[in-house]
């Protein structure tokens, strides 16, 4: 039986995919529609080309996506969600959810924590 609490356990694998900002933002982005590969580097902010690549690659290994390349010059690719990955995407919208709900709360209680040891420090 898996147990995610066992240094071998491949669950940690997929704990590591979900715990991974890119691939949430891009599961969550190729849901709604396929995406290329351009559109998505544009649409997340702060991602780098090599680390987009990176990602589509691992997310496709583990059958989270599909890529698909069509025959343009230059070669156009196309990234899709599969049913596997729609099920991981549709688990993590509520966290992205629950971020942006509790985003304030969370900033707040960053600061009080930093003027804290602060004043433990001074």
């Amino acid at each position: 039986m898996p147990n995610a609490y066992s240094a071998d356990c491949p669950t940690r694998q997929i704990l590591d995919r979900v715990g991974d900002k890119w691939a949430v933002l891009i599961l969550l982005l190729v849901r709604d529609e396929p995406m290329r590969f351009n559109a998505l580097r544009r649409t997340i902010e702060g991602i780098s080309q090599k680390m987009l690549s990176q990602v589509l690659k691992s997310l496709e290994r583990d059958g989270l996506i599909k890529r698909r390349a069509i025959a343009t010059v230059p070669v156009t690719v196309e990234y899709s969600i599969t049913p596997l990955g729609a099920t991981l995407a549709d688990a993590v919208d509520p966290l992205r959810e629950w971020a942006e709900k509790n985003l304030k709360e969370v900033l707040n209680a960053q600061r009080r924590y930093d003027a804290a040891r602060k004043d433990m420090a001074a």
